[in-house]
């Protein structure tokens, strides 16, 4: 069985998908970089390039932040990593008001939408799929940019990375996301762009199929356990049910 046929064969025999935003549905590494760079300026802290960024996002706003803030805070030669952690640590309150002042302003003017993604997202709803947005974003940024790229509609519901006690890649939040689908994990695609994604899916005993071009901290996404891999959410083909 080739690849094309093991993701016809995999589509065949799930009810439901849980699709990831950051990097799956939506480039916001655009707004990712101006909304940090804006925080750091606030803070009179040095600026952050998009590569750097790229490597640290998909793990929750929180821990991107404390990622941006021991990157700047590092001293050259390295520093004694306690000392460093408790400068972020002091820093991360006003840090972290100003990062979502900015977010909120801008959220999606520097974002756009993958090739490939509405059509995918058609096609799999026009089979039956039934799908839920799941993203480690906060649940107000997320809505936000799925109104504002006109995706909100392809989705039942939208699940946040604060709308559970944990975050991918714990398998909790998908699980809490089969429980409102009313479908059974093993029949549940997860689908993603990195490891956190393939991490949660696995444990939750999730299929996961995973895009080639989002943000794997770095690394090539075929290097992370899946069932399958697309180039483009367009692949995504599932015979009507």
């Amino acid at each position: 069985m080739d690849a094309r046929q093991a993701l016809d064969a995999l589509l065949r025999r799930v009810d439901g998908a849980m699709v990831d935003l950051d990097g799956t549905l939506v480039d916001t590494l655009g707004d990712f970089e101006q909304a940090l760079n804006r925080m750091l300026a606030d803070l009179h802290l040095p600026g952050i390039g998009a590569g750097e960024i790229e490597r640290m996002v998909g793990k929750g706003s929180e821990h991107l932040l404390r990622a941006v803030l021991g990157h700047v805070l590092a001293q050259p030669g390295g520093a004694d990593p306690q000392a460093r952690e408790a400068a972020v640590e002091a820093r991360f309150a006003p840090a972290w008001e100003r990062y979502q002042h900015h977010y909120r302003t801008l959220n999606g003017q520097f974002a756009t939408v993958y090739p490939g993604a509405l059509e995918g997202l058609r096609a799999l709803r026009g089979a039956g799929l039934r799908l839920v947005c799941l993203t480690n974003k906060p649940q107000a940024f997320a809505e936000a940019l799925l109104r504002a790229k006109g995706l909100e509609g392809f989705f039942e519901r939208v699940f946040g990375g604060d709308a559970f006690e944990r975050k991918k890649p714990d398998p909790l939040p998908l699980l809490r996301a089969c429980e409102a689908l009313g479908t059974a994990p093993a029949r549940t695609l997860m689908l993603g762009d990195s490891s956190n994604d393939a991490r949660a899916a696995r444990a939750a005993g999730c299929p996961v199929v995973l895009v080639s071009y989002g943000y794997n901290h770095g690394r090539p996404v075929r290097e992370v356990d899946a069932d399958a891999y697309v180039d483009t959410l367009a692949e995504l083909r599932p015979a009507p049910r």
